[in-house]
C-alpha cells in the first residue's frame, strides 16, 4: 500500500519542534481526535519510548503499539506501529527541515510495511482516511507547538 505524507510549516526552529516531538506523551495532545486511551512505557523520550493507544478511524477501533525506533536530532523521528494482532505493521516518520526564512517544514509520512488482506482491498479508502486524519494532526501539532514553546520560553 502506498504511503501517505502530510506537511506543515511552523515558526518554531527544528530544535524546538524536535524537542516537542521527542516526548511521546506530547503526541496525545495533537492526535487525541482519533488516538485515545494512551498508556506509556519505556523512556519518556527517544528510542524505546512507547505508547499503546486505541485508534478509531473509519468506524473501526483497533489497539496500536507505537514505539520510537530511530532518532536523528533535530531532523527525524521514526515510529514503528503494530496493530491488528501483529498483522499490520507501519512506520510513521517525522522529518523536520529548517526553512530559509526561519521556522521549520515538518512532514509526517505513514508507510505500511505489512497489512491484512482487507486493508489491501480498501487501500484507497484507508489512505484517504489517514490523510484526512493526519492533516488534522499537523494543524493541531502547529497549535500545540505554539503553546509549548511560548510556555517553555516564559
Amino acid at each position: 500500500m502506498k504511503s501517505v505524507t502530510v506537511l506543515i510549516d511552523v515558526p518554531q526552529t527544528p530544535e524546538q519542534v524536535y524537542d516537542f516531538l521527542d516526548v511521546v506523551a506530547h503526541h496525545e495532545r495533537f492526535t487525541n481526535h482519533y488516538l485515545t486511551d494512551w498508556h506509556y512505557s519505556g523512556p519518556a523520550r527517544g528510542i524505546g519510548s512507547c505508547a499503546t493507544v486505541t485508534a478509531a478511524l473509519g468506524g473501526t477501533k483497533t489497539d496500536v503499539t507505537i514505539e520510537v525506533v530511530e532518532a536523528d536530532p533535530p531532523r527525524r523521528i521514526v515510529e514503528r506501529n503494530v496493530s491488528a494482532a501483529g498483522r499490520r505493521l507501519a512506520h510513521g516518520t517525522y522529518t523536520i527541515e529548517p526553512l530559509p526564512t526561519g521556522g521549520s517544514h515538518v512532514s509526517f509520512t505513514y508507510a505500511w510495511a505489512r497489512v491484512p488482506l482487507a486493508d489491501c482491498l480498501l487501500a484507497p479508502v484507508i489512505r484517504a482516511t489517514m490523510r484526512r486524519a493526519n492533516r488534522t494532526v499537523m494543524r493541531r501539532l502547529a497549535t500545540e507547538l505554539g503553546h509549548h514553546v511560548s510556555t517553555a520560553g516564559s
